[in-house]
């Protein structure tokens, strides 16, 4: 097994101090990066483990925070509260991004050349409004974030895109996915969509000790297929070398 050398990183965004998990993995070059963002509930030990995995990889990953102090909600209505607002505003999704970029292009281990951006759900949100400004990714890979953004911006867009959706997903339904297609279209960008057959929303997500909006559910094969996409968008997209 690879060793990991994991530490948390304090920033600022948002009017907040965030508080990310960053995994380097072991050796002394520079390598590719990835960003990974969490649901609107926020970032937990779910995402800090996908971040060290990643650094087994090969990757230098940065699990980051949505909502200042590594807050992870555990009440659907304040969650709501804090998430609809950031997705109802690209410019506070790409400063949070922008801010978690500057965290990883800090780190002497991140190839600044090779980084991708990974999320779930508004972590997803993040990601997408990265490449809608430009931002010089490698990849784009959202699971239950098929978010459009403003007329035109998509061309911005120089990267592969993967998305995954679980087919029930109420909050993701089939009108959202045909939005998000055609926008992709439209655009010109190089856009893949897996759904996920019999899956809900936060399907890749383990099972919570919480109430959840409605229409959230586990489901266990789909989680795994889901992560090995997303790994195999990274060794597409952004291959470890040496």
């Amino acid at each position: 097994m690879t060793t990991v050398t994991t530490r948390t990183v304090a920033y600022p965004a948002d009017g907040l101090t965030m508080i990310g998990h960053l995994a380097i993995p072991a050796g002394t070059g520079r390598g590719p990066a990835v960003l990974l963002g969490p649901e609107g509930a926020g970032v937990n030990d779910v995402h800090r483990h996908r971040a060290d995995a990643l650094a087994e990889l090969g990757y230098v990953a940065l699990a980051f925070d949505l909502h200042g102090d590594g807050r992870w909600f555990t009440d659907p209505e304040e969650m709501l509260a804090r998430a609809m607002p950031l997705l109802a505003d690209p410019d506070r999704l790409r400063d949070i991004g922008r801010a978690a970029l500057d965290v990883l292009l800090d780190e002497p281990r991140t190839d600044p050349g090779r980084i991708a951006a990974i999320g779930y759900g508004t972590g997803g949100a993040v990601a997408l409004e990265l490449g809608r400004a430009g931002v010089d990714l490698r990849a784009i890979g959202t699971v239950n974030a098929l978010t459009t953004g403003r007329p035109g911006e998509a061309a911005h867009i120089r990267c592969p895109v993967w998305a995954g959706v679980g087919s029930e997903d109420p909050i993701m339904p089939a009108g959202q996915r045909d939005a998000f297609a055609a926008e992709m279209q439209a655009a010109g960008v190089d856009w893949r969509l897996v759904v996920y057959g019999g899956a809900q929303h936060a399907f890749h997500h383990p099972p919570v000790d919480h109430a959840v909006v409605p229409g959230v559910a586990h489901h266990p094969r789909h989680a795994e297929r889901a992560w090995r996409d997303v790994v195999g968008l990274l060794a597409e997209c952004l291959p470890v070398t040496g």
